[in-house]
């Protein structure tokens, strides 16, 4: 059952000190975005006005960065695998004899071996039995080699780190663990770049409803507008699925806490049961608030999407659901303080990466629906 609640934890007035610039920072960002707009494609993707879904919900403006054009990857995780990897070779000087792996529900692992390519390393990804073959081919068709280990995401993880230990590879993840900190913070570093492209676009929002997941991107785009702007930032809103909600209830316990289960949810790539740590140590303390939304409720928000010539993957719109559900509660509604003045800003943070599965759940083609 979908649930939601005010971060007790929340100190809205504590500065962005060098605790919290030693994890992620405007200059780290800065940094990134060097990097990145130099790799071969590079663009900022779409920020779309929502305007109809703003009228229905009764608010001022609702912003949609859209990332299903984002490179070759139809995901925002291009920005954060990717350029952990190049990192990783530009540290060692060399290419030669790197073997970069990662767990994955799809779109991390699809970068990771994307990344690889480009630097010109091997990849191994580790996927667990819920992922689609069409994700997994996908990562296949960057030349890395494919495992398949585990029944849920965390199982994956920890398949992955023993190969890693056993073989001498280096990890590439997006989930932070005492002792494995770096990359993790390469890889949220370069999820920060949406935070500025979408301020570059225009973005002044009073709220931002994200996807949780560990918590990578979360953390980023709050890193970047609480070091920015302080108590003055927007709202900031985590959503997740109701069966794999590590960072709710964590919030719930004021703690890191993790969540057991098969984490079954069609939000593949929001399939995780253990927080990062460094993600969480900005989470509890920044975020406003954290709220779970169901299978259902994803899907019926893809279709919305879709109504408007917009192609959502099931991960990208967890914000969007949240949304939905938020306006409409009049409670929610209260205790987030939405009301006809907000304007929100969501990232759609995946496109049809699996078009099979986006057709059995919008009932068109990702083609058909962009036209």
């Amino acid at each position: 059952m979908s649930g939601w609640l005010l971060n007790p934890s929340l100190d809205r007035n504590r500065a962005y000190g060098a605790e919290e610039q030693a994890i992620l920072s405007l200059e780290g960002a800065k940094r990134a975005r060097e990097t990145i707009s130099q790799w071969e494609g590079y663009e900022p993707t779409p920020l779309r006005n929502l305007a109809p879904l703003a009228a229905e919900g009764g608010l001022a403006q609702i912003f949609y960065k859209d990332e299903g054009s984002r490179f070759t990857l139809r995901s925002f995780k291009a920005l954060g695998g990717a350029y952990a990897v190049q990192r990783l070779v530009a540290a060692r000087g060399t290419a030669q004899g790197l073997t970069v792996t990662s767990a994955t529900d799809g779109n991390h692992g699809r970068a990771v071996a994307w990344g690889a390519r480009k630097a010109g390393v091997k990849a191994v990804i580790y996927v667990h039995q819920g992922v689609s073959e069409g994700r997994a081919e996908a990562i296949r068709g960057f030349g890395a080699e494919v495992r398949r280990e585990g029944s849920n995401y965390d199982a994956s993880v920890r398949a992955c780190a023993e190969a890693a230990a056993r073989n001498g590879w280096q990890i590439v993840s997006d989930t932070a663990w005492p002792g494995y900190e770096d990359v993790p913070r390469d890889v949220m570093q370069g999820y920060a770049v949406l935070a500025m492209e979408a301020e570059e676009a225009g973005a002044k929002p009073t709220h931002v409803f994200v996807q949780g997941g560990v918590g990578g991107i979360a953390a980023a785009v709050l890193s970047y507008r609480w070091e920015k702007y302080g108590a003055s930032r927007p709202r900031l809103i985590v959503v997740e699925p109701d069966k794999a909600a590590c960072l709710y209830e964590s919030a719930r316990a004021g703690t890191w806490k993790a969540v057991g289960g098969d984490l079954d949810t069609v939000m593949a790539g929001l399939a995780c049961g253990e927080p990062s740590t460094l993600a969480w140590k900005l989470l509890q303390p920044g975020a406003d608030a954290f709220m779970t939304v169901t299978d259902h409720e994803a899907k019926a928000a893809m279709r919305r999407l879709a109504e408007l010539h917009v192609v959502g993957g099931e991960s990208g719109v967890a914000g969007l659901a949240g949304l939905f559900r938020a306006a409409k509660d009049p409670e929610m509604r209260e205790a987030f303080g939405l009301d006809a003045t907000s304007r929100v800003l969501l990232y759609g943070t995946e496109g049809a990466t699996d078009p099979q599965v986006y057709r059995q759940i919008v009932g068109k083609t990702p083609e058909e629906v962009s036209k």
